[in-house]
């Protein structure tokens, strides 16, 4: 098997660095790395080629840069991450090992969420718990059938075949894309969390502080379960 990496950005040339000195030191490597940028204004795309990663422009919105992304991807695998997460050494080893199980349509790692003083234990907790409590406030009749809802953060993987087979993200979805995901992956087969550490930026909590930052992804969840897609994004401000 092989594996593509899909990073899908917005101004992220903060984040890219860090994100570029570690996939850098992936062992093995991916196949590819395919960056999807939906209209920086930055330095982000000129980043991306002088690491000599593949590069996609986009229209803006995460849904459509991940589908693209797919759809462009030559790996029999594909990891969606995102620039603030920086995954283990072996990650493309964790998700071929993983995915090697036909009985799971969807997986992702765990994110440790810290920042560059601290590690956010409690809001990394919340995000491991609500992998759980979500699809049972949410959608408890494909809770009962084994669905767990996981996130951006999480760096999901699939396989390429599979994400085309479920008609891939819902386009124009800019926040929550992951979410319809799950629930679309888990008529295939299994959603599994790997207990492998992601880490992933806390600048979301440093800008708004851990209660608040917390609130708004409860809030937010909320919003998608009861179809209020329109207003998601609104109240999920970019932080970069």
């Amino acid at each position: 098997m092989s594996t593509s990496i899909v990073v899908p950005v917005l101004d992220e040339e903060a984040a890219l660095p860090a994100l570029i000195e570690r996939l850098a030191s992936l062992d093995p490597r991916p196949a590819e790395i395919v960056l999807v940028d939906g209209g920086s204004s930055d330095a982000t795309v000129e980043l991306a080629q002088a690491a000599g990663w593949r590069v996609l422009a986009s229209e803006r919105g995460r849904a459509r840069q991940i589908n693209l992304g797919v759809a462009e991807a030559i790996g029999n695998n594909v990891c969606v991450l995102h620039a603030d997460t920086l995954p283990p050494a072996d990650m493309v080893a964790v998700i071929e090992d993983t995915l090697a199980d036909k009985r799971i349509a969807l997986a992702s790692f765990t994110p440790l969420i810290k920042g560059p003083h601290k590690t956010r234990w409690f809001t990394t907790a919340h995000n491991w718990i609500k992998t759980w409590y979500a699809p049972l406030i949410t959608r408890p009749h494909l809770f009962l059938r084994g669905v767990r809802l996981l996130f951006g953060d999480h760096a999901m993987f699939f396989r390429r075949n599979d994400f085309r087979r479920i008609g891939g993200c819902t386009p124009g979805d800019a926040v929550m894309e992951e979410a319809d995901l799950c629930v679309k992956f888990a008529r295939l087969g299994r959603i599994n969390l790997v207990p492998r550490w992601v880490e992933t930026s806390d600048r979301r909590i440093a800008a708004w502080g851990p209660l608040k930052a917390n609130w708004i992804y409860f809030k937010v969840g909320m919003m998608w379960a009861f179809g209020l897609r329109d207003r998601m994004e609104k109240h999920y401000p970019d932080v970069r």
